[in-house]
């Protein structure tokens, strides 16, 4: 459902707001796509009599009410490929998962290396889309990794950052091009680590598991590599640079090193990779038959790797929590493992796999709300703006249920892309509706009051 509200009151909820440091009961009142109160109790208050009798209102109580999540990294793979993903579909599913604003990848077809291609996906956007939608451009012409694309022009037709991800910037002197331009135009290039020739093609983490089947592995090194030399261009240039996708405990400790040097690194990490090893590329079957849906780059590795990269999020090494929402179709995956498509379906299950972390008291639930948040927002310049529910900022808002419990069910997905390793899972936490720019994008049928129940389509 996607359903505009000129005034919207979300009340009694607990309000955590990380950015301005806010964890507290009251309201969220919302006029014209903004917000115009977030923390002091509405209700009741002879200020606002008028305005409440006129507002949709949302019982929040025993919910918690924050920004909407910021994702960084996903594939919404229009142009091109809509047999595995749609802006509509993808935005669909972003809502459902709690985000307002998501940040588009380059490699669509045509690619984004273009204004023209720029403007084409943020018209659909506009059209189609049921949460923001925020272009990253490419960083080579063609991804091709050749030729450095018209980065000023990319920036002028608004995209946020520059990537070329699916694939990495082989090319040193294209890589030192591109973070100086990066330090021109302040935006970020985000970065696919991963030396190809030293992956090698491989299909999973180089590791017990490999060994075993006998299929190529990629190491953990062929990231850690290309980390090391980015780190040493971007101290070279001044430019700047976000790490994609940390997948390895050496790469915490090469950004962690830099951090401390005072390089202006940020870096983000997956839902996947911090709560899966690759132990989840056996099926759980009797014949343990490996398992496609688990097939992601970089790989799921172990699970020293997974506690490296929880404490560099905990600690800071790690800015941001990022999906990679990558959606394929059942033929891109039912393929054998080793000639199945990378990539999970993310967006849907993200803030309950997240939850597990909170629940076992790995991170707290402010930390986690921030990573999704004020702290991507800062990434690409909008601090202030997104991952805020200061007054006067668009009126992005995620209602949660920490402790509901479901069952992921990937046929329910609203993604075309029903490739997840967590079907089946059962979470304790879930999304309850999403608001973005004012308008209601998601709401849980639990919260359904007249008049959305009125209306029989509440995806």
């Amino acid at each position: 459902m996607k359903e505009t509200a000129t005034l919207l009151l979300i009340h009694g909820g607990r309000i955590i707001d990380p950015g301005r440091s806010i964890d507290r009961i009251g309201d969220v009142l919302v006029a014209e796509g903004m917000i115009v109160q977030a923390g002091d109790a509405i209700i009741g208050n002879p200020s606002f009599a008028a305005v409440l009798s006129k507002a949709r209102h949302v019982d929040a109580t025993g919910l918690v009410v924050c920004p909407g999540f910021v994702d960084l990294h996903c594939h919404l793979r229009e142009p091109g490929f809509e047999d595995k993903e749609t802006i509509a579909t993808g935005t669909r599913a972003a809502a459902r998962g709690g985000f307002a604003t998501v940040c588009c990848m380059a490699n669509t077809e045509p690619p984004l290396d273009t204004p023209a291609a720029v403007h084409l996906v943020r018209r659909r956007a506009a059209q189609e889309g049921a949460v923001e939608v925020l272009p990253v451009g490419c960083v080579t012409i063609g991804r091709g990794g050749a030729e450095l694309s018209v980065m000023s022009a990319l920036a002028e037709a608004g995209v946020v950052a520059f990537s070329d991800d699916g694939d990495p910037v082989a090319s040193s002197q294209v890589m030192r091009q591109a973070l100086s331009s990066s330090r021109d135009l302040a935006l970020p290039v985000i970065d696919h680590c991963e030396d190809k020739a030293f992956s090698r093609s491989g299909v999973m983490n180089e590791g017990r598991i490999s060994a075993a089947t006998g299929l190529r592995g990629m190491p953990a090194a062929a990231e850690e590599i290309m980390v090391a030399r980015d780190l040493i261009l971007l101290k070279l240039t001044g430019g700047r640079l976000h790490i994609a996708h940390v997948s390895s405990k050496g790469s915490v400790e090469l950004i962690r090193r830099a951090r401390e040097e005072g390089a202006p690194v940020t870096a983000e990490v997956t839902p996947h990779h911090l709560t899966l090893t690759e132990d989840r590329v056996t099926g759980a079957g009797p014949d343990k038959a490996l398992d496609a849906s688990a097939k992601v780059n970089p790989p799921l590795r172990t699970e020293a790797d997974v506690e490296a990269l929880i404490e560099g999020l905990r600690t800071g090494v790690i800015d941001a929590i990022a999906t990679d929402h990558a959606p394929h179709t059942l033929a891109d995956k039912n393929r054998g493992f080793d000639l199945a498509a990378f990539g999970i379906s993310g967006f849907e299950t993200a803030f309950g796999c997240l939850m597990d972390l909170v629940h076992r008291g790995r991170t707290g639930l402010a930390d986690l709300i921030a990573r999704l948040t004020c702290e991507p927002a800062k990434i690409i310049g909008r601090n202030g703006e997104l991952g805020t529910l200061k007054t006067g900022s668009p009126a992005n808002i995620v209602v949660l249920d920490p402790d509901r419990q479901w069952t992921v069910d990937s046929r329910g997905f609203a993604s075309k892309g029903k490739n997840t390793p967590y079907d089946g899972y059962e979470f304790k936490g879930k999304v309850m509706a999403t608001v973005a720019n004012g308008t209601i994008a998601y709401i849980d049928d639990s919260l359904l009051s007249p008049p959305f129940a009125e209306r029989e389509d509440n995806s």
